[in-house]
C-alpha cells in the first residue's frame, strides 16, 4: 500500500521512554496523550513486530505508511529510514533525545518507499491469516492457508530490513512458514507454469516463488518440494496446460458427525434471539464469521427452563478437541458457560437456567457469545459500540477484494508490491467462491 506521494505524520514521546509516530488520518485520536494509538477495534488493525517496535496500519484507512510505537531507537535505526524517509527518521532520533516528559510533537512528511509497501502488504496479509471473515453464510470463501503462508513467507524474506536477530519479533519466521505451507509449492509451480495466463500473474507467481526459494536457502531448508521448486525455477522453456487455480487448491472438506446430542424441540419457547459473535474472542477456523452465526432459544418445560444455543461451524473446524464454550448472561446476572459439542455443521450446547419467572412476566434479558476459554480476551476488549459497524466494513472490504482478483488482469492493475494487488490466496478463493 505504498503512498502516491509524502504523507505527514506526527512524531513525539509515549509512554515509558517510547517514541511514537502517528501517521494520518490517526493523528485526531492519537492526540489524547495516552501513550497508544487508537485505530478502531484490533480486527481492524495490521500489526507488525519488528525490530524495536510495533508498527500499526488501519485496513479500512487509506494506503500510507504506519503508525509505530518504538521501544529501541537503536535497533529502530536498520529500518526508520527505509520505511520513511530520512526526515522521519531524524525527527524520531530527536524526539528520543528531549527530556522525558517534553509534550511537544513535531510534524514531518514521511516519503513512500519501496519498504513501506512491502511492510504494508506483509502486515494484511498477517491480518488476513487471523481475522479474514469466512463464512458460508455471507457467501465469502476461506483464504487457502497455504497459499497465504508461502506468499507471506515471500514477503517476510523481502522485508528482512525490518528485523534483527532478537527474538522478540513472531512476525520474523520465514523458515517456519516455508515449512508449514510445503503443501502449497506444487499447485504454485503448475500455476505458474500453465499457459495461457496474464503476464502479471505470472510475473507475481516468479516473483512468490523464487523469494520462497531464495528464502529456504538462506535458511538452509531442503526436501523434495523445495529441490523441485529449485529444478523448476532453473528449467523455464515449455508451460504446461491451462490450470485453474481453484481447482489446484481444491479441498473435499465434509463435516463428520461427532459427539454432541441434537437438540430437542418441545416445551415452551419464553424468548429467542442472536447471540454476539465476537471475533475477538475465539482463533480463526472455528466459528462461522457472519453476524448471526450464532442463535439462541430459551424454554420452559414444565418448572424447568433450558436455553439451547445453535452456531454455525466454520468449515475447517475441528470435530474433536475443542474446547469452545457460550457465555451466558441472564437479565444482567453472573455469567453462565456452557460447553459446546460440534455436530455437522453446528455447534450446539444446552443448559438449565435458574429463573424464576412468573406468569405475565417479561421475557428474560438474555446475552449470548462464543468464546474460547483461555484465548479470549474477554468480552468488549478494546471494543465500541461500533463494532458491528466495523465487522460490517471489514466484509465488504473483502468482498471488493474477492472481486478485483477475480478480474483476469488483477495482477496488471496493480504492482505486486502494493497491498491493493490481491494475495494469491484470495485470488483462488475468488475462483472458488461459487461453490462456497
Amino acid at each position: 500500500m505504498t503512498a502516491r506521494g509524502p504523507v505527514d505524520v506526527h512524531v513525539g514521546q509515549g509512554e515509558h521512554g517510547t517514541v511514537r509516530v502517528v501517521a494520518d488520518p490517526a493523528l485526531g485520536r492519537a492526540e489524547g496523550g495516552s501513550g497508544a494509538v487508537s485505530a478502531g477495534p484490533d480486527f481492524t488493525r495490521g500489526v507488525l513486530d519488528v525490530a524495536g517496535a510495533v508498527l500499526t496500519w488501519s485496513v479500512l484507512g487509506d494506503p500510507g505508511p504506519p503508525s509505530a510505537q518504538i521501544h529501541d531507537t537503536g535497533r529502530a535505526q536498520q529500518w526508520l529510514w527505509a520505511l520513511y524517509g530520512e526526515r522521519v527518521a531524524a525527527a524520531v532520533h530527536a524526539v528520543h533525545d528531549r527530556a522525558v516528559g517534553d509534550p511537544a510533537r513535531v510534524r514531518v512528511a514521511a516519503d513512500p518507499t519501496a519498504l513501506a509497501g512491502s511492510a504494508a502488504r506483509l502486515a494484511f496479509g498477517h491480518w488476513a491469516a487471523r481475522w479474514w471473515p469466512a463464512s458460508y453464510t455471507d457467501g465469502i470463501p476461506a483464504l487457502e492457508p497455504d497459499a497465504l503462508g508461502l506468499e507471506l513467507a515471500a514477503l517476510t524474506h523481502r522485508s528482512q530490513q525490518l528485523f534483527d536477530d532478537d527474538v522478540d519479533q513472531p512476525d520474523d519466521c520465514v523458515a517456519e512458514l516455508v515449512e508449514e505451507h510445503q503443501a502449497a509449492l506444487d499447485p504454485l509451480i503448475q500455476w505458474w507454469r500453465a499457459e495461457p495466463r496474464p503476464t502479471g500473474t505470472a510475473r507475481h507467481l516468479e516473483s512468490v516463488l523464487r523469494l520462497i526459494d531464495d528464502a529456504a536457502d538462506t535458511a538452509g531448508l531442503d526436501g523434495p518440494a523445495l529441490r523441485h521448486l529449485r529444478s523448476s525455477l532453473d528449467r523455464r522453456g515449455p508451460v504446461g496446460m491451462p490450470v485453474d487455480p481453484g481447482a489446484l487448491f481444491a479441498r473435499h472438506d465434509s463435516y463428520a458427525l461427532v459427539a454432541g446430542e441434537p437438540l430437542e424441540a418441545g416445551g415452551r419457547v419464553i424468548a429467542r434471539g442472536p447471540g454476539t459473535n465476537d471475533w475477538r474472542r475465539y482463533p480463526p477456523g472455528l466459528v462461522d464469521a457472519a453476524e448471526n452465526a450464532v442463535s439462541w432459544t430459551a424454554r420452559a418445560l414444565g418448572a424447568r427452563r433450558r436455553i439451547e444455543i445453535e452456531a454455525i461451524a466454520h468449515r475447517a473446524a475441528p470435530t474433536a478437541g475443542a474446547s469452545l464454550v457460550v457465555e451466558i448472561h441472564v437479565n444482567g446476572g453472573r455469567a453462565y458457560r456452557v460447553p459446546l459439542a460440534r455436530r455437522d455443521d453446528l455447534w450446539t450446547g444446552r443448559a438449565d437456567l435458574h429463573l424464576d419467572l412468573p406468569a405475565g412476566a417479561e421475557p428474560p434479558r438474555i446475552e449470548v457469545g462464543v468464546l474460547l476459554p483461555g484465548f479470549d480476551p474477554g468480552p468488549g476488549t478494546s471494543g465500541t459500540a461500533d463494532d458491528r459497524v466495523d465487522r460490517e466494513a471489514v466484509r465488504a472490504l473483502v468482498r471488493r477484494r474477492l472481486a478485483a482478483a477475480a478480474q483476469p488482469l488483477a495482477y496488471e492493475a496493480a504492482p505486486h508490491d502494493d497491498g491493493s494487488a490481491p494475495f494469491l490466496a484470495e485470488t483462488v478463493a475468488a475462483a472458488t467462491g461459487e461453490d462456497y
